[in-house]
C-alpha cells in the first residue's frame, strides 16, 4: 500500500491549492477551481482567499468576476454555507449538494410557518409566497430581501427562529431567498456598500447568469467527490462526508463509481484518486495569511496534518477557523486587523528567521491592500489569537 506522509500531504496542497509561491494562479476563477470552491458566507473571505491565490489580482477582479464576468457564481450548497465557485462547477454543487439543503429549509419555513399561526396548506402557502418572491425580483431586475418583503403581504409575514435570547423574526421573505438560493432560483448579486458587505441584493439565476442543464443528483454527487479528491486528497471518507454535509450513506455512494485507491496516511487509512498517487515534490518555501473560514483551513474534518496543536487559539468554539499564518502547508500562527487597519499577527511556533520575515511583508502586503477597509469576524466567533492581537 502506497504510503503519503503528512509532509507530502503539504505539498500536495501548497501546489495544488495554489499558495506556494510558483504555483499561484492568474485569474480568481483559478484560484477558486483549485480548491473547488472558495467560502463565501462572510464576503471578505471570497475576496482574500482569491488574492492569496493568485498572482497579481485585486479585490476589483474578485467583483468583476462575480459581478460584471459573473464567471464566479455564489450558491447556498455545502454544510448549507455559501460559497463561491466557477460557473461550470455551480450546476454540481446544487445538485449534488444544494439538494438536501434546500429539502431541509423547506421543511423549517413549514415548520416556521406552523408556529406563527398560519393553518391550512402549508406547502400551497409557500408555493404562492416563491411566485410572489419570483415575480418580485423579475419585474425589479435586483432587490433586496426588504425591497422584496414589501411587495406581496405573503412576504412580509414574520416568522420565528430560534428561541431565548438567541431568537430572531425574520421575515418570509428572507427564508424564501434561503430556500430559493440552495433551490438554484436566485442568486446572490452585488451587496449594498463595499465588496465586505452582507447586504447583498438577489436577482433570478435565469436572468443572471445561464448554468446549462442541472444533472441529476447521483451524477453530480459522484463528480463532486471526485473534484474534492482532486484538490484534498488524500483524505479519507470522514473528510468528504464532513465537508460536503453528506449522510455516510450518500458519501459512499458518491464515491463508488471512481477510480480510487487505498494509501495509508501516517498511520491511518485513507483514499486518493488512482491517477494520483504519484509522489509529489514539496514546492520552493512559501508563506500565506489566509482568511478565516478560507477553504485551505477548512478543507477536512481531520486536519491535524496542517493545524497541528493550535487548534484551541486558532479556531472558535464551533469548529470555524479564524485567520491563519501559514509556512509550507502549516498553520503556524494567527492574524487580525487591529482597528488602525493593521495587520498584525502572532506566530504560534519558530519558523526560522527567513520565514518570519515573510510573514512580515505578507502582514505589511495586506495592510496595503485592505486599505479603509475593516474586517468583522461574521458566521464566526473572534479566535483567541485575534481577541490577544487586538486587545
Amino acid at each position: 500500500m502506497r504510503e503519503i506522509s503528512d509532509a507530502e500531504r503539504r505539498a500536495r496542497l501548497g501546489r495544488r491549492h495554489a499558495l506556494a509561491t510558483e504555483h499561484r494562479v492568474e485569474t480568481v476563477d483559478d484560484a477558486a477551481r483549485a480548491v473547488v470552491a472558495l467560502h463565501g458566507t462572510d464576503p471578505a473571505t471570497t475576496v482574500l482567499s482569491a488574492l492569496a491565490r493568485t498572482r497579481d489580482a485585486s479585490p476589483a477582479d474578485v467583483e468583476y468576476a462575480l459581478y460584471d464576468d459573473r464567471s464566479l457564481v455564489r450558491v447556498l450548497s455545502m454544510r448549507r454555507t455559501v460559497f463561491a465557485v466557477a460557473r461550470e462547477v455551480a450546476n454540481t454543487c446544487l445538485a449534488g449538494a444544494s439538494d438536501v439543503v434546500a429539502a431541509e429549509q423547506r421543511r423549517l419555513l413549514r415548520k416556521a410557518l406552523a408556529e406563527a399561526g398560519i393553518t391550512g396548506d402549508l406547502d400551497a402557502w409557500v408555493t404562492r409566497a416563491e411566485l410572489a418572491a419570483l415575480t418580485a425580483i423579475a419585474a425589479a431586475g435586483e432587490a433586496t430581501s426588504t425591497e422584496i418583503s414589501e411587495a406581496d403581504p405573503l412576504l412580509a409575514t414574520r416568522v420565528q427562529i430560534g428561541s431565548g435570547k438567541f431568537v430572531a423574526t425574520p421575515t418570509v421573505a428572507s427564508r424564501l431567498m434561503t430556500l430559493l438560493s440552495a433551490e438554484g432560483s436566485v442568486v446572490r448579486t452585488k451587496p449594498r456598500g463595499t465588496w465586505t458587505s452582507t447586504q447583498f441584493r438577489w436577482a433570478t439565476m435565469a436572468s443572471w447568469c445561464d448554468l446549462g442543464e442541472r444533472p441529476d443528483a447521483t451524477t453530480a454527487a459522484t463528480e463532486l467527490a471526485r473534484l474534492w479528491f482532486g484538490a484534498y486528497g488524500p483524505a479519507t471518507l470522514d473528510d468528504l462526508q464532513w465537508w460536503t454535509g453528506w449522510t455516510k450513506t450518500r458519501t459512499r455512494a458518491a464515491v463508488a463509481p471512481l477510480e480510487i485507491v487505498e494509501v495509508e496516511l501516517e498511520g491511518r487509512p485513507g483514499l486518493v484518486l488512482a491517477d494520483d498517487v504519484d509522489p509529489v515534490e514539496a514546492p520552493d518555501p512559501w508563506v500565506a495569511l489566509l482568511p478565516a473560514l478560507d477553504p485551505s483551513a477548512m478543507g477536512w474534518k481531520h486536519r491535524d496534518f496542517v493545524l497541528g496543536p493550535h487548534r484551541e487559539r486558532l479556531f472558535d468554539i464551533n469548529g470555524n477557523a479564524g485567520p491563519t499564518v501559514w509556512a509550507d502547508g502549516r498553520i503556524v500562527g494567527g492574524w487580525a486587523q487591529l482597528d488602525d487597519g493593521t495587520v498584525a499577527f502572532s506566530l504560534l511556533q519558530d519558523i526560522g528567521t527567513e520565514a518570519t520575515a515573510a510573514v512580515e511583508q505578507a502582514a505589511a502586503d495586506l495592510t496595503t491592500t485592505l486599505g479603509d477597509v475593516r474586517l468583522k469576524a461574521r458566521a464566526r466567533g473572534w479566535t483567541i489569537v485575534e481577541k490577544d492581537l487586538r486587545a
